[in-house]
């Protein structure tokens, strides 16, 4: 074995560890990152050649975490890993992000990069180092790539930023970004915040990057130590130089004309089908397939550039629109009647329908990952049907771009939803994506907002989303930057940048850029014109409606939380669950307790407040401790020669002594009172044992006193 390591230091004395050439050798390129007890086996194989016809880069980046790196056996009936969680999922497209535009854009081979958790620290988080060791694996390889790149998570934890935090920490974080990048460039940032400024988000990417520029040099020093500084050869392009020309010269400025048109997108979409067909139609009728691929890949090229160069030379945009300016928008809240809240947002041609569905605890889904166990009571779903674009496409369930786009969404409503007691509901959003021309995690935002609030949900302030892009010239330096993009902006643009947020701040954002050289001053005027524009948005919105209602819907389920004492969890219980059971089958209501932080804590959940009063009345009864002086209507439970015993209160006895039955004096007990019976007691005393002392002839009238007989 050849095993050759380099490490590096985050800057706070914690050492991260590269090494190759000990695991997975016939792999293209393979190595294991280190830091602490976590370690991370990152493998990459492309095939020689590209499969005929292909015009793209078949990348799959899959990463997965092994229970045994965690000590822990698998759930289900299986018993093993099995596909892909959505935390995997949204790893894998972290890193896929990040590693697909430093490819060669002529490089078609299939490749395959595989990332495994195989030894995990519980407080180091293995996702921060997922893109290093990917990117590690490629620069031991011989596969073309323009890298090396990194990635890692930067935090502002107690006022101070922080790379590859530590999990305990970072639940302190007011700020969290996963942010890649090469040396020279940022190329992608996801992560979300408390309500920050634009700036403040600006000096965390410029930290995350002189992080990055440390691990992209020592993956230099690896490339350089493994002697894979060339690179294979490729052909996977045929190229006509004249054909292009001709393209070019007949297409151009048809396509300019439509796009400057201000049409809409089915008519610009048959414009320039239009436009080729002819082109085809002209061609000699025995023109080789391969020839009409080709003119059809210079085709996307002349559509790519006459695009760009409307929008840099005249400031024109594909719908007509400035580049600041926002697409129409109308929104609708309690459109389903049924569902517990309900929204229609729509911007332009792009549209959400969004449900709010409120349950119980008994709701939460539970998460059994390797790394990452437990439940999690706000769930956000987004759906795109194949209709929404006016394609056809079967059903398969969520796809990895549904995931990340429901993901952005979820961490951007998290942060304004109650905490605490303040929400005891489990809360599931659905988005279902009708139409779509750019940016449908940005409705799903704003959809999810507005249903929230029809729900009664009290977030604390509502949050809205722009997608905003880019377009360069790199020879002449112009730029423009677009505020809420349309689809064909996005696919022809240098940046996708999606920015969430309320009127006091960001809570969220997305980038990908497909560019090198972005400087740091058109990021800064890309993020306050994200701003104007989301800020319009959200007025927009506030038109619909400004502030959670202030109840419910009729029909949504009800839930009261209750804290009580520890000592008294048990008595809710009961022997064998008896008293729980018995108060949910009476009332029928749903009744969960756990202990948290040495306190109970009672969720009742009923879809119906006579079920809800009571239950909460008869756990009250419970944990309420009687007071001398009190009256209580009791129930007999016993009955002894000396006189009853009284429950007052669930589980709580007091002794009605025969003397404090009446003012009379009895002699027995023989029919005076039986079991069952309930009457009214007073609490006289409380002895240091606990007994209590009950009198009911106090609540009677004091008969009078025979009149003295006359002398």
């Amino acid at each position: 074995m050849n095993v050759i390591k380099k490490s590096f230091d985050l800057g706070d004395g914690r050492i991260v560890e590269i090494e190759t050439g000990k695991l997975a050798k016939q792999a293209d390129g393979s190595v294991v990152v280190k830091m602490g007890d976590t370690m991370l086996l990152a493998t990459v194989v492309s095939t020689v050649g590209a499969k005929p016809g292909t015009d793209f880069l078949p990348l799959s980046v899959d990463y997965q975490e092994k229970y045994a790196a965690t000590g822990r056996i698998p759930g289900g009936f299986l018993r093993r890993e099995a596909r892909l969680s959505d935390y995997e999922v949204l790893i894998s497209r972290l890193v896929d992000r990040a590693l697909r535009p430093m490819f060669p854009s002529d490089y078609h081979s299939d490749t395959q990069v595989m990332i495994s958790l195989i030894s995990a620290d519980k407080n180091i988080m293995p996702d921060c180092l997922a893109g290093l060791a990917a990117s590690a694996a490629l620069s031991v390889s011989d596969i073309p790539f323009n890298g090396p790149i990194s990635e890692v998570r930067v935090a502002k934890i107690d006022g101070k930023l922080v790379i590859n935090p530590l999990a305990s920490d970072l639940e302190r974080a007011t700020l969290e970004f996963m942010v890649a990048g090469s040396a020279n460039d940022i190329g992608m940032v996801e992560g979300e915040c408390d309500e920050i400024q634009e700036d403040e988000m600006v000096e965390a990417l410029k930290f995350a990057h002189d992080a990055i520029k440390v691990q992209c040099a020592v993956q230099v020093e690896l490339t350089e130590a493994v002697g894979k500084t060339v690179k294979r050869e490729y052909s996977h392009e045929d190229h006509d130089a004249d054909l292009k020309a001709k393209v070019y010269a007949d297409t151009y400025d048809k396509v300019y004309a439509v796009a400057k048109s201000g049409s809409n997108k089915d008519e610009r979409k048959v414009g320039f089908t239009n436009i080729i067909n002819e082109f085809f139609e002209a061609m000699p009728e025995d023109t080789a397939d391969l020839t009409k691929a080709m003119a059809k890949h210079y085709y996307h090229d002349v559509q790519y550039d006459a695009i760009r160069n409307l929008l840099l030379d005249e400031g024109i945009r594909l719908d007509g629109r400035k580049t600041t300016e926002i697409r129409p928008i109308w929104s609708e809240v309690g459109y389903l009647p049924a569902a517990h809240g309900s929204a229609v947002f729509t911007r332009g041609e792009t549209q959400s329908l969004t449900s709010v569905t409120l349950g119980s605890k008994d709701d939460e889904q539970m998460i059994d990952g390797a790394f990452f166990n437990g439940y999690q009571k706000f769930l956000l779903h987004y759906n795109f049907p194949g209709f929404s674009t006016g394609e056809v496409r079967p059903n398969r369930g969520a796809g990895r771009r549904e995931i990340g786009h429901g993901a952005l969404a979820q961490r951007s409503l998290k942060k304004v939803l109650p905490q605490g007691e303040a929400n005891p509901y489990t809360i599931r959003v659905v988005s279902d994506i009708l139409e779509s021309n750019g940016s449908s995690s940005m409705a799903t935002v704003c959809a999810g907002t507005l249903a929230l609030m029809d729900a009664g949900i009290k977030i604390k302030s509502p949050v809205s989303g722009i997608a905003m892009g880019l377009i360069t010239d790199e020879k002449t330096g112009k730029y423009a930057i677009l505020s809420d993009i349309l689809g064909d902006e996005d696919h022809l643009g240098d940046m996708d940048f999606k920015v969430t947020g309320t009127e006091h701040g960001i809570v969220a954002c997305q980038m990908d850029l497909k560019i090198n050289g972005l400087s740091y001053e058109v990021l800064t005027k890309a993020l306050l014109q994200a701003k104007e524009g989301r800020l319009h948005i959200l007025n927009e919105m506030k038109k619909t409606i400004a502030q959670p209602n202030e109840d419910m819907k009729p029909h949504a389920p009800r839930i009261v939380s209750i804290t009580i004492e520890k000592e008294f969890i048990g008595a809710i219980i009961g022997p064998g669950g008896k008293i729980i059971q018995e108060m949910q089958r009476e009332t029928g209501a749903s009744i969960s307790i756990e202990e948290v932080d040495g306190k109970g804590i009672v969720e009742i959940f009923a879809d119906n407040k006579a079920a809800i009063d009571a239950a909460v009345t008869r756990i009250r009864n419970i944990v309420a401790k009687p007071e001398i002086g009190e009256v209580y209507q009791g129930k007999v439970k016993s009955i002894m020669p000396f006189g009853a015993f009284v429950e007052v209160m669930p589980g709580k006895d007091g002794l009605l002594h025969i003397s404090e039955i009446s003012w009379e004096r009895l002699e027995t007990m023989d029919g005076v009172l039986k079991e069952g019976d309930k009457i009214e007691v007073k609490l006289l005393d409380i002895d240091k044992q606990g007994k209590m002392k009950l009198s009911r002839k106090v609540l009677l009238p004091r008969p009078e006193k025979p009149a003295a007989p006359k002398a």
